[in-house]
């Protein structure tokens, strides 16, 4: 499978220079073989090839007076922009006849020099590691790495990323094989939640940080600051750069303590249930800011990915599945309830009921009863049988619960960007 390892680098100021010239070149190669498509798709004429369009955006328009500083910078990212186009277009196309799966895919659109990211792509010809740790990059020179940890393989390929608030990256893909650990006799479903993160079928409750909510008093104030200077001046620059790191200080904060809560799951439980929420519609509410902060599809996405990297099964469990409606219990379906009613007593058996570990019950219980097909699974989420001891007669059943649809993720390779 592909990995991506991330690091922190440190170019001189020839150096920032030298990669700001390559990025400028990567974005003219990139929109001038746009425009050579959509000239040719307005004139009725055949899809221009890869290889044509690398000869004419780049052999000769450096032999161009227009285009003569290409010669300037190494040919491997003005070759990879080429490439990272034909991909934009075969998304779309895919998008389009329904191939790729996803929210839709619009055409590939011209790249702007006031992009807050810039990024560019070397292969195996265009860098190399130095025996001194150092990143020798083609045309540009050997960048000091801060070396968080060691690379597992040899990289295949390394792209360099300059983020709005100004810090460079170094990103290497390597392929190395899962390492799947040992099996554990625990399956768990996970309620996510505002009020608590998230809260998991075996009583266990993780907290909601709120990294957004604390910072916003500081973020305020740095907006404030960024709007009072005039635009295009040197002063608003420097401000936008404070802001844009207060941004990023969030952020990095928050995807640390999400591979920190991810990584204990993942090691702790073999399986684990999840309700497939509509994030993208509870973005779009009243409570948006809070569902950003929270960031759900970022935590499903790390629990994939590292549950296909190290052999354990991620269960999706469809968003109509009431799971806030159901007893655990007995299987009585209540009716639905109010957000502000965080207990309530099932009408039928009586059993007082915690909202939200009532519903991670209940994903439990609807998982394991659509991944084993109901050939002897649990009848209820406190009825949980040693995965050797389940029986294997068919028709058992979670009370009236409907067929929820489970979508495994299991060992296979995590696709890189």
């Amino acid at each position: 499978m592909h990995l991506r390892y991330s690091y922190r680098i440190y170019p001189t100021a020839g150096q920032r220079a030298s990669l700001a010239r390559t990025f400028g070149c990567a974005r003219v190669v990139y929109n001038d073989a746009l425009a050579v498509r959509k000239e040719a798709r307005k004139g009725g004429l055949p899809y221009p090839k890869s290889t044509d369009l690398q000869k004419l955006a780049i052999t000769a328009a450096k032999k161009t007076p227009e285009r003569a500083w290409l010669a300037s910078v190494g040919v491997d990212p003005l070759i990879q922009s080429l490439r990272d186009l034909d991909t934009a277009y075969r998304n779309f196309f895919d998008s389009v006849s329904g191939k790729r799966q996803g929210r839709p895919v619009g055409l590939p659109r011209f790249k702007s020099k006031r992009d807050a990211r810039q990024s560019l792509r070397f292969t195996r010809n265009g860098f190399r590691i130095r025996s001194n740790g150092k990143l020798n990059l083609a045309k540009i020179g050997d960048v000091r790495v801060k070396w968080s940890r060691a690379l597992p393989a040899d990289p295949s390929s390394v792209t360099i990323v300059l983020d709005p608030a100004g810090r460079y990256h170094a990103s290497f893909v390597v392929d190395v094989e899962p390492v799947h650990l040992p099996e554990v006799d625990a399956e768990i479903g996970i309620d996510l939640g505002l009020t608590t993160y998230a809260v998991l079928s075996d009583g266990s409750v993780i907290d909601n940080p709120r990294f957004l909510r604390k910072a916003e008093k500081k973020l305020k104030a740095a907006q404030r600051e960024l709007s009072r200077k005039a635009k295009g001046s040197k002063n608003r620059a420097k401000v936008r750069i404070k802001v844009a790191r207060a941004h990023a200080k969030v952020a990095d904060t928050r995807m640390d303590w999400l591979h920190q809560q991810t990584t204990r799951i993942i090691r702790e439980t073999q399986t684990v249930y999840l309700e497939d929420l509509n994030v993208r519609g509870l973005a779009r509410g009243r409570l948006a800011k809070s569902v950003h902060d929270a960031g759900w599809s970022t935590f499903r996405r790390l629990l994939e990915e590292k549950a296909a990297r190290y052999g354990r099964t991620i269960g999706i469990v469809h968003r109509a599945f009431p799971s806030s409606q159901l007893c655990s219990d007995c299987g009585h379906r209540d009716g639905p309830k109010p957000l502000q009613m965080r207990e309530w007593a099932c009408g039928v058996c009586g059993v007082l009921h915690d909202r939200d570990l009532n519903a991670a019950r209940n994903i439990l219980a609807a998982g394991q009863a659509d991944r084993l097909n109901a050939p002897g699974g649990p009848v209820r989420p406190g009825a949980a049988i040693p995965r050797q001891a389940r029986p294997v007669e068919r028709g058992t059943r979670l009370g009236d619960l409907p067929r929820t649809g489970v979508r495994a993720a299991g060992a296979g390779g995590i696709p890189v960007p």
